[in-house]
């Protein structure tokens, strides 16, 4: 590599973060849906801070991570049950063709 480019490029034979988030949502689709909701659901709280109304601060902020926090999970959790379902059908497929 060298130094007059002014951009880090990965080593010869790995993949670039581009390539590797690709890869990553082929593999688990749901979690760039979790990653997304999470990010809406923190911008939405952060826009409507202003109508909080009597509601501390402190409090309106563990609400809004709680909330960010149940989408992420939820999305984890989505992602776990749609693989189970795709191993086991994968395995069902299988077992049937051996027959």
């Amino acid at each position: 590599m060298s130094a007059n480019k002014g951009w880090w490029e990965p080593p010869e034979g790995e993949d670039g973060a581009y390539e590797k988030l690709l890869r990553k949502t082929r593999e688990s689709p749901l979690v760039p849906v979790g990653l997304g909701a999470c990010l809406a659901v923190a911008a939405y709280r952060i826009f409507r801070l202003k109508a909080r109304g009597p509601t501390k601060m402190s409090i309106h902020l563990i609400h809004t991570r709680v909330a960010a926090q149940a989408c992420a999970v939820g999305a984890i959790m989505l992602g776990a049950v749609y693989t189970m379902y795709r191993d086991y059908s994968k395995r069902t497929a299988r077992d049937a063709g051996d027959k």
